[in-house]
C-alpha cells in the first residue's frame, strides 16, 4: 500500500521510510482513539481507498474487528483497514515502519514497542540478530530481555550503546548471547523457541 524509491543516503535513524500511499490509496496513522497522531508520533497504521477488500472471506468476526467504519469519510459504507503495524510520520512526508503492533508491550506502566527496541539493538556494530521479549520467568517478575547474535559481543558495550537511543525505561534487563536465533520451518525467527 506504500511505495519508496531509495537514493544513497535516504535513511532517518538508519531506518529505511517505507514511503509514501500509492495511487488511490489512503494511509493514516492514529492512536487508540481513532485521532491522527502528529508527525514523529508512533500510530496504528490504517489503509482506505480503492484496493480495499470488503474484509476476510468467511471470517465476519475478524472482518469487523479489522475493517472498521471510516471515521474521516463521507462516503457511505467507506472503511479503514486496521493493519496491526505501527509507524510514524517522518518531516519528509513519509513513513518509518516501527513494528507490529502485536508487539506493543506494556512493562512498569510504560508501553514498549518492542520493534523500537530491537531496531536500536540492530544498530549496533557487528550485531546480526536481535529479538527483544518481556519475560516473566517468576511470577510478577516481568523483565524485557534482549536475545541477540552473535555470542561474541559485549554486553556493557552493547547496554552503552542503547542507553545513547533509548529511554531508561526501553532498556532491556538482560542480554541473551546466542550464535544464531532460531528459525521456525519457514524461514522466520521464531520466538517460542527463545531459551
Amino acid at each position: 500500500t506504500t511505495c519508496h524509491l531509495l537514493s544513497p543516503g535516504d535513511t532517518v535513524d538508519d531506518a529505511v521510510s517505507i514511503g509514501r500511499p500509492i495511487a488511490n490509496t489512503q494511509v493514516f496513522l492514529l492512536d487508540a482513539s481513532l485521532h491522527p497522531v502528529p508527525i514523529g508520533v508512533p500510530g496504528d497504521l490504517f489503509i482506505g481507498g480503492d484496493g480495499l477488500a470488503h474484509g476476510y472471506l468467511g471470517n465476519p468476526s475478524l472482518s469487523a474487528e479489522r475493517f472498521i467504519p471510516h471515521p474521516f469519510s463521507s462516503s457511505p459504507g467507506a472503511r479503514l483497514y486496521r493493519s496491526g503495524d505501527r509507524a510514524r510520520w517522518l518531516p519528509n512526508g513519509t513513513l518509518q515502519f516501527l513494528g507490529r503492533s502485536d508487539f506493543q508491550v506494556k512493562l512498569r506502566g510504560f508501553r514498549i514497542e518492542l520493534g523500537e527496541v530491537e531496531a536500536a539493538l540492530r544498530s549496533f556494530p557487528s550485531l546480526r540478530e536481535a529479538l527483544a521479549l518481556v519475560r516473566e520467568d517468576s511470577p510478577g517478575d516481568k523483565r524485557l530481555v534482549a536475545y541477540v547474535s552473535p555470542s561474541s559481543l559485549d554486553p556493557a558495550a552493547l547496554r552503552s550503546h542503547l542507553r545513547l537511543l533509548l529511554p531508561e525505561f526501553m532498556l532491556p534487563s538482560a542480554f541473551v548471547l546466542l550464535d544464531s536465533l532460531p528459525l521456525s520451518a519457514h524461514g522466520k525467527l521464531d520466538r517460542h523457541a527463545l531459551p
